[in-house]
């Protein structure tokens, strides 16, 4: 790697054509400077960010670039190099604007449309913890039992369950529960207050050299508030029993330093027959401090819990003979009570102009306990087929990422590179799976152990950029060791594996002109399996590996409208596929995914937005015959949009769509899940200052739709043989929640 980048800069080195600089500071109108800030030469294609001093530097500066200066809920501003501003220092103040398309400049970055996502997020703000991941666009979420369980997720043609296959965290805390109860990757996002996400960067495909297990489909980095503008108090008030409250309060404010708390509680019934008694409390404390020269540093604790009953997923049939309603149940006791309590630590050190050094550390205390029946009576006639999943898990992990750019006299070339290291650690205690009577009496122990799983890694990432073409190569090592203990077993044993796997990676983008890109990916990403079947030695792949291409395009014809398209395909060595009998997610064969994305933002005023992708994808199992190839649940047509009105007067809103199509629910495609179009809106309206009164209405058209489905064999209490049919949770019908806010 040394000599690589020897290579490199010889090159650099070896032009001819003495190139300028300019650099200098970016500052708010309270001289505050802002970290974040693109700095972007039109004419060569360069770019730079401002640190956390606000500091940039950008370099191959000639007479006539037009410099542009962005950042969202800035004034863009632009300005034309003169004959005295070359090698000099130029310290730029922006004024704050209204969120605006035109904020976001198209410059050669891996995850630039991250930045125009962000846009959605300013202008249309999340109103509910299952509306965190619709923001990625192209992805589809679905919950099945009741609202305290982690959301099912769809992207790329793949159900991904609750994060086989898709890498998520928040503000650098992972979420993703390896060799989890309930199933791979689980990842509950439910401890994260709406109101509190700032911004979100994310990634399709494995690409991507900093980030590890579960990035085959993509990889979602949630960015809550350091700190808080103002107080919140807010209400909301909904059909079937539903309360809602956030309140956010700064604890001290200074020049350097703030702290704030923040709290969540949710209340409700739900929308069926069987009442849910659900209730989550978030409850999250954050104190920053940044010295706006050469150090930031984040102290965040967060508690959440959450308890609920579940009417679970119900046969198709039960519905179609009269048994049940929709919103009915077959076995009304399940439900669960979860919790996770975060301590974490963000820490930045600019060590000068050219290196800095970001560092994470954390602890998370999690319990899970979900009470669940899938078959009803299909293996115990008597006392029904109710399972209990329960763990209790403490994780500890830390990062740290040096990153190096490099000032390159007298050529048009940008290099830089980011050199991680990391581990993760995660004991989980008591892992269960047992036969349960009514959530208080165990039938049997079907599994009961304890898992210790540690994974150790290292990545490098590199970027060379000259003229129009930007090369991003990148290499990531791997080691996990995964260790268990079966209490089932006569005799005490610890099974254990280890497994290191390397993953690298190469990007590149062609930047044709300041508003067409295309690029190119191509890299090996994994997830990993449960320590139980990694340490069984049954012949499955302990770290399945994938290998994804990517070839697309971003455009941006107008400063207010941006396009993408990409081509895409992703071969996966093992499949996870659900086993609805067992209730779980186990491995499988190998799979071929590729499709075609195509998606868009157009912001046709000031106040009134547009957004729109549709997504096509065709996944198949390789080793399994014509016509018996399908991989159940896998989505081929999914999108999502809507129309967007901000700040038009006092008032503000949106109408939201997403739109599935019907999908295999079996290998052979003979049973079908059904697609569904739900429509949602929301509208508020600011009055006296700083008081806002909203509505929020799911599925403002009252459409009969299926949130979540299954093949499942079946038995119900009045049948001698069991049926395989479509199991499913019904979503939400029309559901109106009326808000009320202040700030202060």
């Amino acid at each position: 790697m040394k000599n690589i980048l020897l290579c490199l800069a010889f090159i650099a080195l070896s032009g001819t054509v003495v190139a300028h600089e300019i650099s200098g500071t970016v500052t708010a109108e309270n001289n505050k400077p802002i970290e974040g800030v693109n700095i972007y030469n039109q004419n060569t294609g360069g770019y730079a960010y401002t640190n956390v001093s606000g500091y940039y530097e950008l370099d191959d500066i000639s007479v006539g670039d037009v410099i542009v200066i962005s950042g969202l809920g800035y004034e863009k501003q632009q300005f034309i190099i003169a004959e005295n501003q070359l090698d000099a220092t130029i310290d730029i103040v922006l004024q704050e604007s209204a969120v605006s398309l035109d904020q976001v400049v198209l410059v050669s970055k891996l995850n630039v449309l991250s930045q125009f996502a962000n846009v959605d997020i300013k202008t249309n703000p999340i109103k509910s913890s299952q509306e965190i991941l619709r923001k990625v666009p192209g992805l589809i979420i679905g919950q099945h039992a009741g609202g305290g369980k982690a959301e099912q997720i769809f992207l790329r043609g793949f159900d991904i369950d609750h994060g086989t296959d898709i890498t998520i965290s928040t503000d650098g805390l992972p979420v993703n529960l390896v060799s989890h109860a309930h199933g791979q990757g689980y990842s509950d996002l439910h401890f994260v207050i709406p109101e509190l996400v700032d911004n979100i960067d994310f990634g399709k495909g494995p690409y991507y050299a900093d980030k590890g297990n579960f990035n085959t489909a993509g990889y979602i980095e949630l960015n809550t508030k350091k700190s808080i503008d103002d107080n919140l108090v807010k209400l909301e008030l909904g059909q079937f029993n539903t309360l809602r409250s956030v309140n956010l309060f700064k604890i001290s404010e200074s020049k350097y330093s703030s702290a704030f708390i923040a709290s969540e509680l949710v209340l409700t019934d739900g929308v069926f027959d069987s009442p849910q008694n659900f209730n989550r409390l978030n409850i999250l404390g954050r104190y920053n401090f940044n010295n706006y020269e050469d150090e930031e540093l984040t102290l965040s604790f967060s508690h959440f819990q959450s308890r609920w009953d579940a009417s679970g997923q119900i046969p198709t049939r039960a519905v179609e003979q009269g048994l049940i309603g929709r919103f009915g149940a077959i076995d009304d006791t399940e439900g669960g009570l979860t919790s996770r309590s975060n301590i974490w630590v963000n820490h930045t050190k600019q060590i000068d102009e050219h290196q800095r050094i970001k560092s994470k550390a954390y602890i998370s205390k999690y319990d899970f306990e979900l009470y669940s029946n899938f078959t009803f009576f299909l293996e115990d006639p008597v006392n029904g087929d109710q399972i209990k999943q329960k763990e209790s898990r403490t994780i500890i992990g830390g990062e740290s990422v040096y990153n190096r750019t490099f000032h390159i006299e007298n050529h048009d070339v940008q290099l830089s590179f980011d050199a991680g290291v990391g581990f993760r650690y995660d004991d989980v205690n008591d892992v269960e799976l047992s036969r349960t009577k009514n959530r208080n009496e165990t039938l049997e122990r079907l599994a009961f152990g304890d898992v210790d799983e540690l994974n150790g890694y290292a990545f490098f990432s590199g970027n060379y950029k000259t003229k129009k073409w930007t090369l991003n190569p990148g290499l990531r090592i791997d080691y996990f060791k995964f260790g268990y203990v079966d209490f089932l077993e006569e005799n005490y044993e610890t099974l254990s594996e280890n497994k290191v796997i390397v993953s690298p990676k190469f990007n590149t983008i062609f930047a044709a002109s300041p508003k067409l890109q295309l690029f190119g990916k191509l890299g090996y990403g994994f997830h990993s399996n449960d320590s139980r079947v990694a340490t069984a030695n049954t012949g499955e792949e302990t770290v399945p590996s994938a290998f994804g291409v990517d070839i697309g395009t971003i455009v941006k014809p107008a400063d207010r409208l941006v396009l993408n398209a990409a081509l895409w395909s992703l071969f996966l060595e093992q499949e996870f596929v659900y086993v609805g009998d067992a209730g779980v997610v186990e491995p499988s064969g190998k799979s071929r995914r590729y499709g075609v994305e195509f998606g868009f933002q157009y912001q046709i005023n000031d106040w009134l937005f547009l957004n729109s992708d549709i997504n096509y994808t065709v996944a198949r199992s390789v080793d399994e015959p014509d016509g018996q190839d399908f991989i159940p649940l896998a989505p081929d047509l999914t999108s999502v949009g809507g129309i967007t009105i901000k700040d038009l007067g006092k008032f503000s809103g949106s109408l939201n769509y997403r739109y599935v199509d019907d999908r295999p629910a079996n290998e052979d495609d003979s049973i079908v899940a059904d697609g569904y179009f739900v429509s949602d809106f929301n509208f508020n309206y600011n009055f006296a200052k700083n008081w806002t009164f909203g509505i929020i209405i799911e599925n403002v058209f009252d459409v009969e739709w299926n949130e979540t489905q299954f093949a499942t064999e079946t038995r119900l209490f009045n049948e001698t043989d069991p049926v395989e049919d479509i199991t499913f949770t019904p979503g939400s019908p029309f559901f109106a929640r009326a808000m009320l806010s202040v700030r202060f």
